[in-house]
C-alpha cells in the first residue's frame, strides 16, 4: 500500500532558490514563504509546537532573504510582510526587533496603524 504512504511536498521555505535571486524574486520568494507559513503562524500562536517550528523556519529563511535585498524600499516591503507573520504568530518580539529595521516612513506608519502595539 504504497499510495498511503505518499511523500509530503517540501514547504516553500525548504526549496533551495534556483539561481542567484535578484530583489524582486527575492521578494516574490519572501512574498511567498510568509503566505505559505500563515497557517503555521496561527498554529504557532495556539502552542502547536510542529507548526511552531515550521513557523520559525520559515521567518527564518525570509529574514535570511531580506538581509540580501539591497533596494531600501524592497528590503522595507519585506520586512513589512515578515513583521506581518511575526504577529500572526503572536511573536511580538521579533516582531518589534523587525519593525526596527524598517526604514521608511510610509512603511512604518502602515506597520503602526495594522499593529498599534509595536509602536
Amino acid at each position: 500500500m504504497k499510495w498511503f504512504a505518499r511523500p509530503k511536498p517540501a514547504d516553500v521555505w525548504d526549496q533551495p532558490p534556483q539561481g542567484p535571486l535578484g530583489d524582486i524574486e527575492a521578494a516574490e520568494r519572501i512574498r511567498a514563504i510568509c503566505d505559505a507559513a500563515a497557517v503555521s503562524a496561527a498554529g504557532s500562536a495556539r502552542n502547536d509546537t510542529r507548526e511552531s517550528e515550521r513557523y520559525e523556519r520559515a521567518a527564518k529563511v525570509a529574514m535570511e532573504i531580506a538581509m540580501k535585498i539591497s533596494d531600501g524600499l524592497m528590503r522595507d516591503a519585506a520586512v513589512h510582510r515578515i513583521v506581518d507573520l511575526c504577529m500572526r504568530a503572536d511573536d511580538i518580539k521579533t516582531a518589534q526587533i523587525l519593525f526596527r529595521a524598517i526604514h521608511a516612513s510610509w512603511i512604518r506608519e502602515t506597520v503602526q496603524r495594522d499593529h498599534p502595539t509595536l509602536a
